[in-house]
């Protein structure tokens, strides 16, 4: 189950507000809808969180270029949302390099992680195949966090913080933020 929320940081405090991310494909839509949410260049943040699995953290001020924390980019590659947020840049790969597309990542919709053969107890061969010496693109997208660690620092939330966060992360961080009552109202 996914939750995402925009939080737009106001001369009053923070605002915040449902955000549906079914129509938003690139990075560039997402900047769009998070750009809607302050016309007057504030900070907002798009707080993604996939229930036990992983979240995401993405930072827009102003016209700057958005800063973005994943805390698990294999997990959130198997998502569609994910992928919105794992950009070759935040990779460190080459765009124009065909070994490395997500799109021969297992995206079946075994978000979780497991084996579509789990239920039946077999073996899935193709798993030899994917890695260093299968040449598969397994590498291409690391366990763990990736992005800017300190995305939140001058907002209370430090880098420790940030990466020790797993559960309930989009709340924790809120709570941070002195915003939680605000984003209670859209959860």
């Amino acid at each position: 189950m996914y939750f995402a929320a925009l939080l737009a940081r106001t001369e009053d405090g923070w605002e915040a507000s449902d955000t549906e991310l079914d129509d938003v494909e690139t990075l560039s839509d997402l900047a769009d809808l998070a750009r809607e949410a302050s016309p007057d260049d504030d900070t907002v943040l798009v707080l993604i969180e996939q229930e036990d699995s992983w979240f995401g953290v993405v930072r827009f001020d102003g016209e700057e270029d958005p800063r973005i924390f994943v805390s698990d980019a294999a997990a959130a590659a198997r998502s569609s949302y994910g992928e919105i947020l794992l950009t070759d840049e935040l990779l460190g790969r080459d765009p124009d390099s065909d070994d490395t597309d997500l799109d021969a990542l297992d995206l079946d919709g075994t978000e979780d992680g497991e084996n579509e053969n789990d239920e039946t107890g077999e073996d899935d061969e193709d798993d030899a195949s994917v890695g260093p010496a299968g040449g598969g693109s397994a590498e291409a997208v690391p366990h763990g966090p990736v992005g800017d660690p300190r995305i939140l620092d001058d907002l209370g939330v430090g880098e420790k913080e940030l990466k020790s966060l797993s559960e309930d992360a989009v709340t924790e961080i809120a709570e941070a933020l002195g915003a939680s009552e605000v984003l209670e109202t859209v959860r």
